[in-house]
């Protein structure tokens, strides 16, 4: 009863000054941290990659700052040790985007038809409030104005489309089709016409005042897992005013425990009974999100606007747990295994069955536990429908061979070579059609190869 009656005398001290707020108690100090770190986790995770590629030109991640384009055309290769689970079929293009003063115009070129590209456009909540692309948007060249929450303008001439985010700070994710090492300057050329121009330059207006300086915070992996969440997540908030009425009472509540946007956060200062309480939601979250990880076999459904997702937190923070960035369902299927590539496997596709895409699909494989390409003499590191010589059965089915030796000369045009150990297996399916959406598809039990 002592040990209660002081927490609550602290609780006193320490929260008294937060505006609006009642007075909570220890246990709904706990409750609120653990909310509030799910709540977090995403934005926080993203923080650690784009204020890397945006704000440190010393990092090997840095793409030049904002509202610029940095391009990646190689094809990758097992030299490549940068970048885990690097994907070979669609080379990146990164940018993020400062839109507190005015609005950026993306334009994208026409691309003929046999040519996949997409811009996805990542908010700082991880939401993925838009697309341009061929999927999206078609094949043709366009402009499309890329807005912050508080724009008001009107589309001006020549933009195709206005996307509002919710958040003043923007993430573009471009992804570019790559058919072999002998289309890199295919897809270079294509990368080239990829253009960020801010509106009042697209517009021939006169320039806003440049927005403020911002003093980025360093990212620490172990603060960001700490209570000391709380100050990265209310640096975050600053950029994403107003809030959306959905989050309102959420955000009244996270005020008792200190979270509002902008505010300072010196864990040194709070009373050590409060930040028992709340390293002790911290604790519970983490326990928390453990278990439904357990159960996360899957990254699709796990990325989408917040329309989709529905302010289910939890969600938001698998997606970051599993992958940061992913695309949403329409756009891209995922899938994968397992395999032990001591034994030679196959995965046999009925011509009925084979993996439903709108543009392409493709199988990579990674070693284990570095994630990264494998090293075989055939320098073959994924398989697909783009792949030259692929046979096919009489009755158009297709089997794939996994394994670390020789399916046998016959059946090398379809083998995916592995290293002898556990590997990785990424399915990738390119604007899948609907059932692999819904779930009537799915990728083959592999089995032991005849």
């Amino acid at each position: 009863m002592f040990r209660e009656m002081k927490i609550a005398a602290g609780l006193v001290l320490a929260l008294s000054s937060f505006a609006h707020a009642q007075i909570p108690t220890p246990e709904e100090v706990r409750e609120i941290a653990k909310e509030a770190y799910i709540y977090s986790y995403a934005p926080i995770a993203s923080y650690g990659t784009w204020s890397k590629q945006a704000t440190m030109p010393d990092a090997p991640e840095y793409v030049g700052g904002f509202n610029t384009f940095r391009h990646y055309s190689e094809a990758f290769t097992p030299d490549n040790k940068d970048i885990v689970t690097p994907n070979n079929d669609t080379p990146y293009s990164w940018a993020w985007l400062d839109l507190r003063s005015e609005p950026i115009v993306l334009s994208v070129p026409a691309v003929p038809k046999d040519r996949y590209y997409v811009m996805q456009l990542i908010d700082l909540f991880t939401y993925n409030f838009g697309y341009v692309g061929v999927r999206a948007t078609g094949f043709e060249a366009g402009s499309y104005l890329i807005a912050g929450p508080n724009w008001k303008g009107e589309k001006p001439q020549g933009v195709s489309q206005v996307i509002q985010a919710e958040t003043e700070i923007v993430g573009i994710l471009g992804r570019t089709s790559l058919d072999g090492p002998s289309d890199v300057e295919n897809v270079k050329a294509i990368q080239a016409q990829y253009k960020l121009t801010p509106l009042s330059v697209f517009a021939k207006t006169t320039p806003p005042p440049a927005p403020a300086k911002i003093a980025f915070p360093p990212y620490d992996p172990n603060k960001a897992i700490s209570h000391d969440f709380i100050g990265y997540i209310n640096f975050l908030l600053q950029f994403a005013q107003p809030t959306v009425p959905s989050e309102k009472e959420l955000m009244t509540r996270f005020e008792k425990i200190g979270i509002a946007p902008g505010k300072a956060w010196d864990a040194s200062r709070v009373d050590a009974a409060v930040l028992s309480a709340i390293d002790q939601g911290v604790e519970d979250a983490k326990a928390e999100m453990a278990q439904v990880a357990k159960t996360t076999l899957s990254s699709n459904g796990l990325f989408g606007p917040r329309e989709l997702l529905k302010d289910n937190y939890m969600i938001r923070a698998m997606g970051a747990e599993k992958g940061l960035f992913g695309n949403s369902l329409e756009e891209a299927w995922y899938g994968g295994f397992v395999g032990d590539g001591s034994k030679q496997t196959m995965l046999h596709f009925p011509a009925d069955q084979l993996p439903p895409a709108k543009f392409f699909w493709s199988l990579t494989l990674y070693t284990l536990p570095d994630r990264l390409l494998y090293a075989n003499p055939l320098q073959r590191y994924s398989i697909g429908d783009r792949t030259k010589g692929l046979a096919y059965g009489k009755d158009k089915s297709l089997t794939i061979y996994l394994g670390h030796t020789s399916p046998g000369k016959d059946k090398e045009a379809n083998w995916l070579p592995t290293p002898d150990s556990k590997y990785s297996l990424v399915a990738r399916v390119y604007g899948p059609e609907k059932a692999a959406m819904d779930g009537t598809w799915k990728l083959p039990t592999p089995t032991e190869a005849k």
